[in-house]
């Protein structure tokens, strides 16, 4: 009984959780093909006996195949190919190696899902022919192809020129056989109507009004004959093209005001590699309030604003009716900019009760105009709870502690009066101050008069002490 209490609590735990260890290993180690090692990341196949006939592929009770970032394959001379679906699953595939195998062909769509894809090491396969379509789509910052016995064609030239335009951080010595088997270098390689294809993009101004249409052409050149297509990106505006032969054409109508600043590229590829031109899209627009909140208080209060338009529109506030000359105590503040959208606030700087009011905005430019107003409310009035006043007064914005010249009037004042409802400021400073200092002296003199009151009652010089002194006759 003893012991089966001393196995109970952590130690039982320890035990179990070992258990489940061991069980992981040896499902994991089930699910990895035969002549490989797999962890949670990585995929080894280095054991040339028995070895490997397919790439290998991890079953769906094993870890998930979405987190393995590297496979390694060495010494597996019956891998003969990369079919299209051997890699879809390996999605964060980073490092790729096959080396020292019999590799003799990859599919054109077998890296197609790899989009991580950043080193690939073919080294010392079976390699006679490889297309620049399996690699097009990535951003590889390696591939190594040395050792394979490539033939020479104008398949492979795509490879001496991705050498010459971005090369590796080791120079490769890569070789080509001819037709008399004979071994040439890559960089001395020549095929006659081999060559890079170019792209001729015509278009119009491509600054337009938003709703407009406009047509794009592109003529593209080679040989061999390059294909012609359109890379619109994430383009928002409705667009068709037309292609024929080294002619294409794309036309975008309704153009919408989302689309201002994106690139449109006429690309032409062929089998030694790509060109294209581009154009940038400009669309001028009306603006748009999209964002106008109550103010926030962080170091400066903030009315918080977005804008769209272009060109970059105007921006004008109103204070209860009235224009708001800005100043360094009250001004407008842009804090990001994306292309035609601008992020800012109107900054206040220790405002009181009486900057409550209304607030609006008004944006502006060649093609139209857009505002919004909303109601602020720093603090409540002196004396008065500090909710929400709703009869706040129209009041001009003034400098706490400093000359009100010092910072110029804040409302358009053109024709010499205040706006209607306005607070004659200074007569109500000065009601107050009047209060305030009529209230001091009063109670200065309540003070004094209690100090004299009570001093005469407890002094040592009064009545008592007279008599606690006066000389008591000895006759009786």
């Amino acid at each position: 009984m003893s012991s089966w209490t001393r196995w109970h609590g952590p130690a039982m735990a320890r035990l179990w959780g070992f258990c489940w260890l061991i069980v992981g290993f040896w499902r994991a180690a089930l699910a990895c093909p035969t002549s490989c090692k797999c962890s949670a990341s990585r995929i080894w196949c280095g054991d040339p006996s028995p070895g490997i006939v397919a790439f290998p592929r991890l079953e769906s009770t094993s870890a998930d195949p979405e987190n393995i970032t590297e496979i390694y394959i060495a010494n597996q001379k019956r891998l003969e190919i990369i079919n299209e679906d051997d890699l879809e699953a390996y999605v964060g595939l980073k490092n790729l190696t096959i080396v020292d195998s019999g590799l003799k062909s990859v599919a054109h769509k077998a890296f197609l899902k790899n989009i991580n894809l950043q080193h690939i090491n073919f080294t010392r396969n079976k390699l006679t022919i490889l297309s620049r379509k399996h690699f097009r789509h990535l951003d590889l910052s390696e591939l190594i192809l040395v050792g394979n016995p490539f033939m020479c064609s104008c398949d492979i030239m795509w490879i001496k020129t991705l050498q010459e335009t971005k090369p590796s951080p080791e120079t490769q010595d890569l070789y080509c056989l001819d037709e008399n088997s004979k071994n040439i270098s890559l960089a001395n390689l020549q095929i006659p109507h081999c060559g890079l294809p170019s792209a001729n993009l015509a278009a119009p101004n491509l600054t337009v009004e938003e709703g407009k249409s406009i047509t794009l052409s592109c003529t593209v050149a080679g040989d061999p004959v390059p294909n012609l297509y359109w890379d619109v990106g994430n383009l928002v505006s409705k667009h068709m093209n037309e292609t024929s032969h080294t002619q294409g054409s794309l036309r975008i109508t309704n153009i919408s005001s989302d689309d201002s600043g994106k690139q449109i590229s006429c690309v032409a590829e062929n089998l030694v590699g790509e060109d294209q031109d581009s154009v940038n899209l400009t669309v001028h627009f009306a603006p748009t309030i999209t964002f106008l909140e109550s103010p926030t208080s962080d170091h400066h209060w903030c009315i918080p604003f977005t804008v769209k338009g272009n060109p970059k529109p105007a921006l004008q506030w109103f204070y209860n009716g009235a224009i708001l000359n800005e100043s360094k105590y009250i001004c407008t503040k842009i804090h990001v900019t994306n292309h035609t959208e601008y992020h800012g606030c109107l900054q206040l700087d220790n405002p009181t009760h009486m900057n409550n009011g209304d607030y609006k905005l008004v944006a502006k430019n060649e093609y139209g105009k857009d505002e919004k107003q909303i109601s602020a409310h720093f603090m409540g009035w002196p004396g008065i709870d500090d909710g929400a006043n709703p009869n706040y007064p129209d009041v001009i914005y003034e400098d706490y502690g400093t000359a009100a010249n010092d910072i110029g009037d804040t409302t358009n004042k053109s024709n010499g009066t205040l706006p209607t409802g306005v607070v004659d400021t200074g007569r109500e400073h000065l009601s107050v101050y009047a209060v305030v200092v009529i209230a001091s002296v009063v109670g200065f003199c309540l003070l004094v008069m209690l100090f004299l009151l009570k001093l005469a009652r407890h002094s040592k010089f009064g009545m008592k002490g007279f008599v606690l002194f006066h000389k008591i006759p000895l006759d009786g």
